[in-house]
């Protein structure tokens, strides 16, 4: 019971928050989604196909990681665009390179790649958390689960 307790007060003290994220999300208009996907880029392609897809529909966007170590303070940059995304209710789609990451010179071993991936996952969550950006349109994905066959 006090662990249900518990969990239902984190939730309630996060509701307003995630109430706020969603509502904000849903009433941009395309322009305003367009400044937050294309703020602070140095250059981007296709202008006036992604004004046009924001007319129709959210975007849906993949960005990839090989998890070769742990994440650092170089991962405030990419993850503070990704919540750009998300906040103009771009889909996100993260992929975790494991595969990769132990083709690399073997620089995660095999034994670590499933344990790598959840600690990348639950960080990069909790610095979107952190900042009160919405997680229903993210995602993450493992190399491993499709490049192995079984």
């Amino acid at each position: 019971i006090q662990s249900c307790l518990s969990l239902g007060l984190e939730f309630l003290d996060t509701w307003p928050s995630r109430i706020q994220s969603i509502l904000i999300m849903t009433q941009l208009t395309p322009e305003e989604k367009h400044h937050l996907i294309t703020r602070n880029l140095a250059e981007w392609l296709g202008d006036d196909k992604l004004k046009a897809i924001l007319k129709e529909r959210d975007l849906k966007l993949y960005w990839g990681t090989a998890t070769t170590g742990k994440p650092h303070v170089g991962y405030f940059t990419p993850v503070s665009k990704i919540a750009d995304f998300l906040n103009a209710g771009v889909e996100v789609t993260i992929l975790f390179a494991d595969l990769h990451a132990y083709l690399d010179n073997m620089k995660a071993p095999w034994e670590l790649l499933a344990k790598r991936t959840e600690y990348y996952q639950a960080v990069i969550k909790s610095m979107l958390r952190s900042i009160g950006v919405p997680l229903e349109k993210l995602k993450f994905v493992k190399g491993t689960d499709y490049q192995l066959s079984k």
